[in-house]
């Protein structure tokens, strides 16, 4: 068979998962809130009783991650431990929980001629995921969408294909026993990258693509798609010490941003401090942080007061480490601070640290990020830790959401409009 026709054999068969999903999705819109508990219900019983199942199958891609020697961090997010089994399970009993997102009334008025207006929440449809190594992401991913009454089409990455293809099964499974559509559901299954392609130029059958992984990855899917894409490239995210900081709150936000889990897009990248505070504050941070074993990289500024700091280059500003680097500059007050955050960062996740009120609503207002934060960590950019219960990614974009995507952020509105017998003059 030649590539042309392999191409096309791949496109059709996605395109096949497309209609379904389609179809899906119109009969998805019918579900009453019990039935779509009662379906995350069964899917999480379908995942228990297919445990150890899944494990198993896990285990083969992650010694295949190995063999083709993908790095311990890589590996470790394949891993399907008994903790996060776990967690993926309790996720979807936990969104079941929730209240449902469809169907809510934002707003109603009624006009002088009688018609009465309501703009009423109702899902997007069918939603295409695309991400990389984390097999959980398919049982957290599925369980928002059809909470919000989405049918998914999920393409992860080809080393965790045997676990998706597991997970995606046992969902199946559970939802066969309720009033779920056959294929609210799906796995796409092959590996070669042409699925991808067909899956984010599906604009027939797909509303929207959400990819999550690397900047790579969803650069390429950005550039490529024909399909509106919810993302983030990255998570260039700040902490700023003012100069009215409080300097124990500050050092433990700081080092909490940078050090509690440096390889995920809300820990901080940069540090920057107020030049009022910085001889007094700076040498102890970074005794503390060199000491947690993080690398500094700083301006002229910050290398002068602290002798093991390496110089930063200009590239470091822009640069999502996700790893222990921190790179450091001290500025001439919160103007400068502001300026450097909106010209360097990436719209994601920025905090300061300051007693002044003035400061705080000051930085709110003009930091151009998705979450802001007043002396708290820029790790708490979660759905969870929000209180959504749960996210499917985070979005640094305007449209259509903004910040962590979870059950409200997956549906669109409509109107309704009720008249009795009203015609226009």
């Amino acid at each position: 068979m030649s590539r042309t026709e392999i191409s096309e054999s791949i496109r059709e068969q996605v395109h096949d998962l497309g209609r379904k999903a389609r179809k899906a999705s119109r009969e998805l819109m019918g579900l009453t809130t019990e039935q779509k508990n009662d379906a995350l219900n069964a899917m999480a019983d379908a995942l228990e009783r297919r445990k150890d199942h899944i494990q198993d199958v896990n285990a083969q891609d992650i010694a295949a991650a190995k063999e083709n020697g993908l790095s311990d961090a890589m590996v470790d997010r394949l891993v399907l431990n008994d903790q996060r089994m776990a967690a993926m399970i309790q996720g979807f009993r936990d969104i079941a929980k929730l209240p449902d997102p469809v169907g809510r009334i934002l707003k109603s008025w009624e006009k002088e001629n009688g018609l009465l207006l309501q703009k009423t929440t109702v899902p997007i449809g069918v939603i295409g995921m695309i991400y990389e190594s984390r097999p959980n992401v398919t049982g957290d991913a599925a369980a928002l969408c059809l909470k919000a009454s989405n049918a998914i089409i999920l393409r992860g990455g080809s080393e965790a294909l045997r676990s998706n293809q597991a997970i995606a099964d046992a969902l199946q499974e559970g939802g066969a026993a309720t009033k779920l559509p056959g294929h609210a559901v799906q796995l796409v299954p092959v590996r070669d990258r042409e699925a991808v392609t067909a899956l984010i130029t599906m604009d027939e059958f797909v509303d929207v693509i959400i990819p999550r992984g690397g900047e790579g990855l969803i650069r390429a899917v950005a550039e490529n798609a024909t399909v509106p894409v919810l993302k983030h490239y990255e998570g260039v995210c700040h902490v700023f010490v003012d100069a009215e900081a409080d300097p124990e709150k500050a050092r433990a936000i700081t080092e909490n941003a940078k050090c509690q889990r440096p390889g995920v897009c809300n820990a901080a990248e940069t540090l920057l401090v107020d030049a009022a505070v910085a001889e007094s504050w700076l040498p102890g941070m970074a005794e503390i942080l060199e000491r947690r074993g993080v690398e500094l990289r700083g301006d002229d500024r910050a290398c002068a007061l602290v002798s093991t700091m390496k110089p930063a280059t200009e590239e470091d500003w822009y640069t999502e480490y996700l790893d222990m680097i921190l790179s450091v500059r001290v500025v001439d007050g919160i103007e400068e601070a502001v300026r450097h955050i909106n010209h360097y960062g990436s719209g994601h996740s920025d905090a300061i640290v300051t007693e002044s009120r003035e400061h705080q609503v000051y930085f709110g207002r003009m930091v151009d990020s998705a979450a802001v934060y007043i002396n708290t960590s820029t790790r708490f950019t979660d759905g969870a830790e929000f209180g959504m219960g749960a996210e499917i990614g985070i979005s640094t974009d305007r449209l259509h959401a903004r910040g962590p995507v979870a059950l409200e952020e997956l549906t669109t509105y409509k109107y309704v409009v009720t008249g009795d017998g009203q015609i226009k003059e």
